[in-house]
């Protein structure tokens, strides 16, 4: 969650307080194909980019040979084995004004804020103010989560879609103060226009044959999705919510489906922007198309209402699936929702409702490293409509609300309360959640600097530098009720001694604070992002976040043994959020979010954006 979210919401978080294609997802395609590469024949830049010898092996037996007596029996060579083992050079911590990555690598611009994203629309110009109709047409802010997906028909390591979440606004390229309206006294053209820099960018990017990457400008897939949209709700609560609402907000991290659909988290329950909108119509899961095919953009009541970070699945054999998000609160509580039917893996347009139906759970942490999962169903776990929600407990006793559950839908609107009375741990703002092949679960829990009452799930009284926990499904089923779990690491550094020792944390190798970002690639390879706070007081008197830990950055994690390596680090001000990749991971996708020095260019605007980064002999990244 970015600083900026953060404070645009904190009234309404205070009034709140006070009243209480089938196979077409490139994991699925790197699955199946582990070795997958395309060779595109008789190019010299090839050689250039991945060297003579590895052109010619790639070749092997397709090359002409004259014929001569008498015939020889030769033996294919080998097709050379791709390593993923990581070997990256760890980068040092800095605070420059760049992106900083390893040695052999390259960090380049693809898409900005203000960039054309509809064809047609003119670019934002350095400090000449978006208009509503402009900014509707390009890409808006804060950029944060993303995935990237084949499109069919094209070879997916050279191009494809790049979904785009914009979480918040760059006010710079609206305002010529810079400075937000006051959400009370914002004129409708003000609010339109900050309404417009949110939501979802859909992208077409290609690849040249010099491994630089560019946005199809042209291209029919090409969308935006923003606060000004219409967006379609269905499911349980649509009794309370109604069937459609204007805008999405707060579009902060993301997840896909098997289907190759897109999911964007909204991080609000709330239109802060614009109160004249229902609070209920917020705070939900929005299902993307980004073919533009089997659905229109929806918001899935099922899943629940809360402020939701980022969604990650468990697939079964018998494609049952669980989809596990978290509630980024301070605190908020750890879920899983479980379709009532299987995937459809033969027909794309059957999955167009699956998230309609289902049973929304809340993860408890007991003190064993056992854990379960109790529905969140009107009449079960006390949720009835005579309940009585405990509030924060994190912060010690508190005096219960009193709380009536009397239909599901009351359950999914309130979601927050209903995970507390049903008996939910709370945790340390809970975001990003990631799936191994292995199918370990693994959560961010980024801080909780307010946190009074430690449990076994949370043991830091005032977690300024936060955790990362992992559990296991009893029998890797994602219809489980019980899994088991663990902490993976306590973030922080050595130099931070204090007498309460909450600071100092247990990486080995390179510390960080504020874990937010993570994911596991489909070689089982672990990424982390930090999103520390800018500036930010890191728990000692006079060390800073920056002092202490450098810019934002992105790790490279080995669970085991918490040896943790810096791969890349963001300019002055930012958060490094949202990763993704081509099947082959040569190519990665990240987003650099408001960064306040001359990023990206000298001279000009500080404009969010999404980065490729890649290595220039073309081999994985990280190896």
């Amino acid at each position: 969650m970015s600083y900026l979210t953060d404070a645009a919401r904190a009234p309404s978080r205070a009034r709140a307080l006070s009243a209480d294609t089938a196979g077409n997802s490139l994991e699925e395609i790197l699955a199946a194909n582990p070795g997958r590469r395309t060779v595109l024949r008789s190019s010299l830049g090839l050689f250039g980019l991945f060297g003579a010898s590895t052109m010619l092996t790639a070749c092997g037996e397709d090359d002409e040979v004259a014929a001569a007596p008498p015939p020889v029996s030769v033996t294919p060579a080998p097709t050379p084995q791709v390593s993923y083992a990581v070997t990256f050079q760890p980068v040092v911590e800095n605070r420059n004004d760049v992106v900083t990555v390893p040695a052999g690598y390259v960090a380049e611009v693809l898409f900005a804020a203000g960039d054309p994203v509809v064809p047609g629309t003119a670019a934002y110009v350095n400090n000449t103010p978006l208009t509503v109709a402009q900014s509707e047409g390009v890409g808006g802010g804060n950029h944060d989560g993303m995935h990237y997906f084949a499109i069919p028909g094209v070879n997916p390591q050279t191009g494809g879609l790049l979904a785009i979440n914009h979480e918040f606004p760059d006010v710079n390229l609206l305002f010529a103060d810079n400075r937000l309206p006051n959400a009370a006294t914002a004129t409708s053209e003000q609010r339109q226009l900050l309404l417009s820099a949110v939501g979802v960018s859909v992208i077409e990017v290609q690849r040249a044959a010099n491994g630089t990457w560019s946005v199809k400008r042209d291209s029919i897939y090409n969308r935006r999705f923003t606060g000004n949209t219409i967006y379609r709700l269905s499911g349980p609560a649509t009794s309370i919510t109604g069937t459609s609402v204007r805008g999405t907000l707060n579009n902060c991290a993301n997840g896909f489906t098997p289907w190759g659909t897109y999911l964007t988290c909204e991080e609000t329950t709330d239109n802060y922007f614009d109160p004249s909108q229902p609070q209920t119509g917020y705070g939900w899961v929005v299902e993307i198309d980004p073919l533009g095919q089997i659905i229109q953009p929806t918001k899935r009541t099922a899943m629940g209402r809360f402020d939701h970070e980022n969604v990650d699945f468990l697939q079964a054999a018998d494609n049952r699936i669980a989809f596990y998000m978290g509630d980024d609160s301070t605190p908020g509580c750890i879920y899983k929702f479980v379709p009532t039917n299987p995937v459809n893996t033969t027909n794309r347009a059957a999955n167009a409702d699956l998230l309609d139906n289902g049973t929304l759970f809340v993860a408890r942490f007991n003190a064993d490293g056992t854990g379960e999962w109790r529905a969140l169903v009107q009449g079960q776990n006390g949720l009835t409509p005579t309940a009585s929600d405990p509030g924060d407990v994190s912060q010690g006793p508190r005096t219960p609300t009193p709380v009536s559950f009397a239909t599901q839908a009351d359950v999914l609107v309130n979601t927050k309360a209903a995970a507390r009375v049903a008996g939910g741990t709370v945790m340390d703002r809970p975001e990003w959640i990631t799936v191994a092949p292995d199918k370990t679960i693994y959560v961010t829990l980024t801080n909780n600097s307010g946190r009074q009452v430690t449990d076994a799930a949370n043991p830091r009284v005032q977690n300024r530098h936060g955790h990362i926990i992992r559990w296991k499904e009893e029998g890797d089923s994602p219809l489980a009720t019980r899994f088991t779990w663990s902490i993976v690491l306590l973030a922080g550094d050595p130099s931070l001694q204090t007498p309460q020792g909450n600071l100092v944390g247990n990486i080995s190798g390179d510390t960080f604070s504020s874990p937010d970002g993570i994911r596991v690639d489909p070689q089982g390879r672990l990424w982390v992002q930090t999103d520390q706070s800018v500036p930010g007081n890191a728990g000692v008197t006079g060390q800073t976040m920056e002092t202490v830990f450098g810019n934002n950055a992105m790790y490279y994690l080995e669970p085991g043994t918490r040896r943790s390596f810096r791969f890349l680090t963001g300019p002055i001000g930012q958060e490094i959020t949202g990763i993704a990749y081509t099947p082959d991971l040569t190519t990665a996708f990240i987003n650099i979010q408001h960064p306040t020095g001359g990023w990206p260019e000298a001279g000009k605007q500080p404009r969010s954006a999404t980065i490729v980064v890649r290595r220039t002999d073309g081999r994985p990244i990280g190896a």
